[in-house]
């Protein structure tokens, strides 16, 4: 008989969703989908604000990733009050913001794959639930849990010294930053102690990639043979091809890699973006309006940067890009748990930047703001840890927001996020009569490779259940399993 499970609520993601999937009489999938059933409303409640208040009243989205919105809305106020775009500010201001920045990668990377997606690698998706967690890696692996801690303490460090506070910060001001680095803080974060220091930042990330790449070696069939299926990807690029994860141009390529969408401005996003409304998520569907609603849709993140850029400009960084091509043929790679071997790249590139910015002068003296003719819209957009972020803005002749439009890194992931739990669902539960622990882990497994973040749930470990119900076509319940 056909039968419906639903996952309500998936755990260990930022916020509320659910998963159904149908199957039909023979057992096959009929229909899955990603169900996104909170409403935040920012778009609404930040109208009439006055548009200073922006970079400090919209990071309030996450306590996560914070840092991402407040710079996003920081770039677009940038350009309201005539500051430029991006690199136009002074050296103090803009050099402040990527240090800033780059700690934001550092931490929330470093969160993602050691504390949520490493369980279930380590100890398997079919293990012992109790274990699969940051708990369970400090029992089995005390180094590496003291590793992942003192990798995500580094990053909210960096934070701190160019924010203000680790959370919530104020660092980033309409046309530029609030603060100079510190001598103290330098040092600080150049040669604090045994742990908080820019040198063992360096080894551990290293030492992290080739973590991976043994695991992978290992196990390419979690890796490699979990799940495969085509899509564009989409990311700011530097003007001249490389990763810039602050600043850059939009560029979109296909799943042979071949551009889609050719290094334009930001500025002028919604010529080439649109959204689509679906009745049974309250996350909007992005799609390439040239390409269209049905195949428009695409990637973003941390394999999205991967597979769009032409190279890296940090050395270290830049040879394990090289190796990653590499295993993918010099194409994209099409496999969502690559998510996590591009993530450390990042985080290697994070800690070979912040080493730079660190010893740049000019991040403790300089001028800070900088100013021009005030206009009535401004753009901003950032490459967040979870992809790229759009901040949109308009205000009125009292200096107050008439229009906002945020379109968040998860949101550009919501077509990808389906697609990925159909496959895995067509995969596992097909023909099956009865749901497993590893089934539902599955799915779960499926989604945390994008790393989403809807809200703040994250941190509900334990507290957030997951539980998933099997139905007959009279919609009686043959079987429940909760976790």
């Amino acid at each position: 008989m056909g039968q419906k499970i639903t996952i309500e609520p998936v755990t260990r993601v930022e916020g509320h969703g659910k998963v159904t999937i149908h199957l039909d009489n023979d057992g096959n999938i009929e229909q899955t989908r990603l169900h996104i059933v909170e409403f935040r409303g920012f778009e609404r409640f930040v109208k009439g604000r006055p548009y200073w208040e922006m970079p400090v009243l919209v990071q309030r989205l996450c306590g996560i990733c914070p840092v991402s919105h407040h710079l996003a809305a920081a770039k677009a106020m940038d350009a309201i009050v005539g500051a430029g775009d991006g690199d136009d500010l002074t050296p103090t201001g803009e050099k402040m913001r990527r240090l800033m920045h780059y700690g934001q990668i550092l931490q929330s990377h470093t969160l993602h794959f050691f504390h949520l997606a490493s369980p279930d690698l380590l100890f398997g998706i079919d293990s012992d639930p109790l274990k699969r967690n940051i708990i369970g890696i400090a029992d089995a692996n005390r180094d590496l849990a003291v590793q992942a801690v003192m990798m995500r303490k580094y990053g909210q460090e960096v934070i701190q010294a160019t924010a203000g506070k680790k959370i919530h910060g104020t660092g980033a001001v309409p046309g530029g930053i609030n603060k100079h680095l510190s001598e103290e803080e330098r040092d600080f974060l150049l040669d604090g102690d045994e742990y908080v220091n820019i040198n063992r930042m360096l080894e551990w990330s290293l030492d992290a990639i080739e973590f991976f790449k043994d695991y992978h070696n290992k196990n390419k069939e979690i890796i490699d043979g979990f799940i495969e299926f085509p899509s564009s990807f989409l990311s700011l690029v530097r003007k001249d091809g490389a990763l810039d994860l602050y600043h850059g141009v939009l560029r979109a390529v296909d799943s042979q890699g071949k551009k889609i969408l050719h290094d334009v401005d930001y500025q002028e996003y919604y010529k080439y973006i649109d959204e689509e409304v679906r009745s049974w998520s309250y996350m909007k569907f992005p799609y390439l309006k040239e390409i269209g609603k049905k195949t428009g849709w695409y990637t973003v993140g941390p394999l999205a940067r991967m597979n769009t850029v032409d190279f890296i400009d940090t050395p270290l960084a830049q040879k394990e890009f090289e190796t990653f091509r590499a295993y993918n043929n010099g194409k994209p790679s099409l496999r969502p748990m690559h998510f996590h071997w591009a993530r450390l790249i990042e985080i290697l590139h994070s800690v070979e930047k912040i080493r730079m910015l660190l010893n740049d002068p000019d991040l403790m003296e300089g001028e800070l703001i900088k100013k021009g003719k005030k206009q009535d819209e401004g753009v901003g957009l950032v490459e967040a840890p979870r992809g790229t972020l759009f901040h949109h803005y308009k205000i009125d002749e009292n200096d107050q927001i008439i229009m906002a439009n945020l379109i968040v890194s998860t949101t550009n992931n919501n077509q990808p996020m389906n697609e990925a739990v159909n496959q895995v669902a067509t995969k596992l539960m097909t023909g099956k009569k009865e749901i497993t622990e590893g089934m539902m882990n599955a799915v779960e497994v499926a989604i945390r490779a994008y790393d989403p973040c809807l809200s703040c749930a994250t941190h509900a470990l334990g507290q957030m259940p997951l539980e998933i119900s099997l139905y007959n076509t009279g919609n009686k319940l043959i079987d429940r399993k909760t976790k």
